[in-house]
């Protein structure tokens, strides 16, 4: 048997700019944590992209910080080799640095992340200092960013314009300065990330955002086709999972039907002897349906 793959953490992330591509993932609960670490994934993010991929919410706006601890902390119990980073949420970074900073911290101290996440650009400077200020590592995210849906007026590439791609690259530099390990580029032209990925010297995590990228990173749902909704175009499914599992519950609930589950195999028995002495206490007639 060979080695434990070595935890990764985030400055070995930070270490890895032009190197192997980093593989990332979504995920939000032990069994899919356990899952990425046997595959080699080298970051997973508990994101917030849970309120879309398991609560039923049409956008990540729904859920809070408590909703995230409990979901990081599901991740963390699974003591995966990835780097388990913990996505802020909506509200959780905008109303002042020093709650920025506590929530920061809650996601380390009660969800056992080892880095956090959030979105925003240059407007999002002073907290995204304080929180690497209080010895968090920062993953940062430009471009589509799904927090900003409604001011975004819907799920759109950013980026398209000159003006809007010089301003990520501007945003870009400035986190990177600022001291993030890493850069989430969503939903923005291919020439844009290559661009970025150029001209920062930390590594950029594309989803929708092309090749160029240091790695990349989509929904667990999504790469292992869980849901029957729409798709989006930067999405490659890997598997088809959920008519998988159709098929599988289908044959269960036909074979509970039809009486041929449980078998021999799956059915516990007493002694022949406790069995005896059982019915010479209480005669009873075991026939289908049962009287008794």
């Amino acid at each position: 048997m060979g080695d434990a793959p070595k935890k990764v953490t985030a400055p070995a992330i930070a270490a890895r700019k032009g190197g192997e591509r980093i593989a990332m993932v979504t995920a939000y609960d032990a069994p899919s944590a356990s899952i990425a670490s046997a595959a080699g994934i080298d970051i997973i993010l508990v994101g917030d992209s849970v309120a879309n991929a398991m609560l039923g919410h049409d956008h990540t706006l729904a859920v809070d910080v408590d909703i995230m601890i409990h979901h990081t902390a599901a991740v963390a119990r699974a003591k995966p080799h990835c780097l388990v980073v913990g996505d802020l949420p909506w509200m959780s970074y905008h109303i002042s640095v020093s709650e920025a900073v506590r929530n920061a911290s809650r996601l380390i101290r009660e969800g056992g992340a080892e880095a956090v996440k959030l979105e925003g650009g240059a407007n999002r400077l002073p907290v995204v200092e304080a929180i690497i200020n209080a010895e968090i590592p920062v993953m940062a995210h430009i471009g589509l960013t799904p927090q900003s849906v409604h001011a975004m007026g819907g799920y759109k590439v950013q980026g398209r314009a000159v003006v809007d791609a010089k301003e990520l690259i501007s945003d870009a530099k400035a986190l990177a300065d600022a001291g993030v390990f890493s850069i989430v580029l969503e939903g923005v032209p291919d020439t844009v990330a290559q661009v970025i990925t150029k001209e920062v010297g930390i590594p950029t995590i594309g989803i929708g955002a092309g090749v160029h990228c240091d790695g990349q990173v989509l929904v667990w749902h999504d790469v292992l086709g869980l849901h029957d909704g729409h798709y989006a175009k930067f999405v490659r499914k890997y598997a088809d999972l959920r008519q998988q599992a159709v098929d599988a519950l289908s044959q269960y609930a036909a074979d509970v039907r039809n009486e041929t589950f449980p078998g021999e195999d799956e059915t516990y028995h007493m002694t022949d002897e406790a069995a005896a002495a059982l019915f010479e206490e209480e005669p009873r007639d075991l026939s289908w349906p049962l009287s008794w």
